[in-house]
């Protein structure tokens, strides 16, 4: 039983979750469901996913954050009684959907917790999410890592290794520094959520670290390998177009600032 897809963005809200307009409207014991979703990874490889959707009007909610609710959607029932799939090509393989609902029924046993309140329990999923990706970004400037050190020993240049040249060495090395350093704050946010505590601002901030520390060593290892690492056969460029996505997915660096500035810092909300 694979449980793999979270539906909550959509094309006209992106980020402001609070403007989703998918509906689930309630008729006797079900829930029946329009709208649109976007960018939902691996929906069509999942058997359950995750769906945030409106059950009140935002204008009619008594807060813009109200009103929402969380419905588990099987999707092996749901695709073609109301459900449609679009895969959207990307530039790297990230198996990423258009969901269409025209009328899905979902019973209302599938509600995960109270109706109205589905924008809290997504939040804790969120950070969940967020700690886990920069978990995986960790991994991947591990590897450009150790394939930056790897080349770096074993090419020759002019009669010597080129990481012999601190051109060549430094970068490699503030790389590893960073990762190291992103590495403390992803686990300390994981020990926090682990143990049932408030843990927003660090999940963002480890998931900022984590992708700024990954992209830096993407980038220094494709320098390393010069010319090589744009070949297919050193799995170089292909990493380095994944890694780039988590400095946008699952949420911006921008909006990790604009949170870190307005609830840890005490400055005005710029939006």
């Amino acid at each position: 039983m694979r449980l793999q897809a979270f539906g909550v963005t959509e094309p006209g809200a992106g980020t402001d979750t609070t403007r989703i307009t998918t509906f689930a409207r309630r008729d006797g014991d079900h829930y029946v469901v329009r709208g649109q979703k976007i960018w939902i990874s691996r929906a069509e490889h999942s058997d359950l996913m995750v769906l945030l959707c409106r059950t009140t009007a935002r204008e009619e909610a008594a807060r813009p954050s109200d009103g929402m609710s969380v419905l588990l959607v099987d999707m092996r029932e749901a695709v073609g009684n109301g459900l449609t799939i679009r895969p959207i090509r990307t530039m790297l393989n990230h198996a990423t959907t258009e969901l269409f609902f025209d009328d899905l029924r979902v019973p209302v046993g599938n509600l995960i917790g109270t109706e109205g309140q589905g924008f809290r329990y997504i939040l804790d999923g969120m950070n969940a999410e967020r700690i886990l990706i920069a978990a995986e970004c960790i991994g991947d400037a591990r590897f450009f890592i150790d394939r930056a050190s790897a080349y770096a020993r074993e090419r020759e240049v002019f009669g010597r290794p080129i990481g012999q040249n601190q051109g060549v060495q430094f970068p490699i090395a503030r790389a590893h520094v960073q990762t190291s350093a992103a590495d403390l704050m992803v686990r300390h946010a994981a020990d926090l959520f682990d143990d049932g505590q408030p843990c927003g601002t660090e999940a963002n901030m480890a998931k900022m670290l984590a992708s700024e520390a990954s992209w830096f060593a993407a980038d220094t290892c494709l320098q390393v390998h010069g010319g090589f690492g744009f070949a297919e056969e050193y799995d170089i460029e292909r990493k380095f177009r994944e890694t780039r996505l988590y400095q946008v997915a699952p949420i911006s660096t921008n909006l990790i600032l604009s949170h870190v500035g307005n609830h840890v810092l005490g400055l005005p909300k710029s939006f």
